[in-house]
């Protein structure tokens, strides 16, 4: 059975979730990957997502970048109760996605502190520190050095 398809680890491994409060008002979380700086915010709603005005499967063009971006909301089911809205700005895709990602997941965590424990579980709370190394002086590059010549 080659054709089928996997389904992502994200999917099939949902927990309970415990007993979430009616979302009242507007939840927000700031997130950073790379270059790039996500402002998220959550309304209740019923599970619209949108990336700079723009649909979220229109702005991520991958469903790896896709899956990336929703993966708080699937971990903790709560997918269904809000309408994300989120700008972001700076680096490329997939610094995109997880800027996005790590917003979400703060914004949950103003709405209910009880999905702290889960998120953080699963690593969705934690900034990736990760980072383009800078170009050195006498250098070709950040690591990459000019040719030596003995003679």
């Amino acid at each position: 059975m080659a054709s089928e398809v996997q389904t992502p680890e994200i999917l099939t491994e949902t927990a309970p979730a415990p007993a979430l409060p009616t979302p009242t008002g507007q939840y927000y979380g700031t997130g950073r990957r790379k270059e790039s700086v996500a402002r998220v915010f959550l309304r209740p709603g019923s599970g619209k997502f949108t990336v700079n005005r723009r649909r979220y499967d229109e702005f991520f063009k991958t469903v790896r970048w896709r899956l990336l971006a929703r993966e708080p909301l699937l971990a903790t089911a709560t997918a269904d109760l809000f309408d994300v809205n989120a700008k972001v700005s700076g680096g490329g895709a997939s610094g995109q996605a997880g800027a996005v990602r790590l917003g979400i997941a703060r914004a949950l965590v103003a709405y209910h502190a009880e999905l702290r424990g889960q998120l953080r579980k699963r690593g969705l709370l934690s900034r990736d520190p990760r980072m383009k190394e800078r170009k050195k002086y006498g250098q070709k590059g950040a690591r990459k050095r000019f040719q030596f010549s003995k003679r």
